[in-house]
């Protein structure tokens, strides 16, 4: 096999139970072997889609103020910002904290139970291509953290209390989690190719040339760097009380957290809104810049740092995933009412294009910066 990161031609030995083979160049761990990997991630996956069905039809959070109560399950949640015309950001909801993740599952379930009896399953290179292309998109984790980060924003002015749903969506998120600790690429593609070596042969596509995606990665680059102006500038949410808007930016939220002593939320607020998206478009332009250059210096350190990046930034969805659960949860007329402001579209709309430049980027070029000539 080639190394995916530094394109190092490789021949990986047996490996015992949890021993992990690394790529000698650039760090990239190629695989990690686990006994009886297969069976549990088909029982997690199992598992996972039900927690995640469970979900659906139970209360998610009450929220009571005033003597007034307003419950809120996902479906509602995700029908309340379509009714106020916010269709982005309930698209991404519905798809980062439900439909992915399920498709993901489905797939996984689908893949699990043609080799546990060693077939290959029909399109079976497809739906692990497909597998791996969602994965990034899912967010279950981080829609969980915004929840908790609700609650305690809303906890000074009113009492909220945690429905079902929430402990069936905790459950889901940490069953989808241990999935994704026992699934391992290599292996996975391994166990395809011995239950049908032709049918795999036939169904693999040629490997896209390396280069050639720089254009495109400072087009996305310069897009999100327009768009995280106004989504820093305007507010982001507007909170009504008692009939008087009180509009907040990101950065006043933050100092609003600090203020009211809630100094991790704030610290964790501050670094997946302010700092990861400013990092992530600072480090993607020196590294894109670096390949333009042709520069053969600190190749494994700029690697381990597109690693990094490319990990952390889809938490920056961490304050639309707050946006959004406050708008669904507190909609009680002037009383005490709270709206997404038009800094939420432009923010969440940086997020996926950064991270659509972060897969654009090749890290193949790092190593072999003429592949861009190719």
């Amino acid at each position: 096999m080639r190394c995916p990161e530094c394109t190092l031609a490789l021949t990986l030995p047996p490996l015992a139970h949890r021993q992990k083979a690394l790529c000698p160049r650039c760090g990239y761990q190629l695989t990690q072997y686990r006994n009886q990997a297969l069976d549990k991630v088909l029982a997690y996956s199992l598992a996972a889609l039900c927690f995640l069905g469970a979900s659906l039809p139970f209360d998610f959070m009450i929220f009571s103020s005033r003597g007034q109560f307003q419950t809120i399950s996902i479906p509602l949640s995700i029908s309340t910002l379509m009714e106020q015309d916010y269709l982005l950001l309930a698209a991404v909801q519905i798809m980062a904290i439900y439909l992915l993740p399920a498709c993901i599952l489905l797939g996984l379930i689908y893949l699990c139970l043609f080799l546990r009896r060693d077939r290959y399953p029909p399109r079976g290179a497809w739906v692990k291509r497909l597998i791996y292309a969602m994965l990034p998109w899912s967010m279950a984790e981080i829609f969980l953290v915004g929840a908790l980060i609700s609650l305690i924003k809303m906890n000074d002015i009113a009492e909220i209390h945690l429905g079902m749903s929430f402990y069936a969506y905790l459950i889901f998120t940490l069953c989808f989690i241990a999935v994704l600790y026992y699934l391992d690429e290599h292996q996975l593609v391994e166990q395809l190719r011995h239950s049908g070596q032709e049918r795999w042969q036939k169904a693999q596509r040629q490997p896209k040339p390396p280069g050639r995606m720089i254009q495109r990665t400072w087009a996305l680059l310069l897009a999100a760097t327009i768009l995280y102006i106004p989504a820093n500038l305007l507010p982001i949410m507007n909170t009504r009380l008692l009939g008087r808007d009180d509009p907040s930016t990101i950065l006043s939220g933050v100092v609003k957290l600090w203020q009211n002593g809630s100094y991790p939320i704030a610290v964790i607020i501050f670094v997946a809104s302010l700092l990861v998206p400013v990092s992530k478009l600072l480090v993607l332009g020196w590294l894109t810049y670096s390949i333009q250059r042709q520069s053969r210096m600190l190749k494994k350190w700029r690697t381990h740092l597109y690693r990094i990046t490319d990990f952390i930034g889809r938490w920056s969805m961490l304050d639309v995933f707050v946006v959004a659960i406050l708008v669904s949860l507190v909609q009680m007329g002037n009383t005490m009412a709270v709206y997404p402001g038009p800094a939420a579209i432009a923010f969440a709309a940086v997020v996926i294009i950064t991270m659509l430049a972060a897969n654009s980027f090749d890290a193949r070029m790092i190593w072999n910066p003429k592949l861009d000539e190719k």
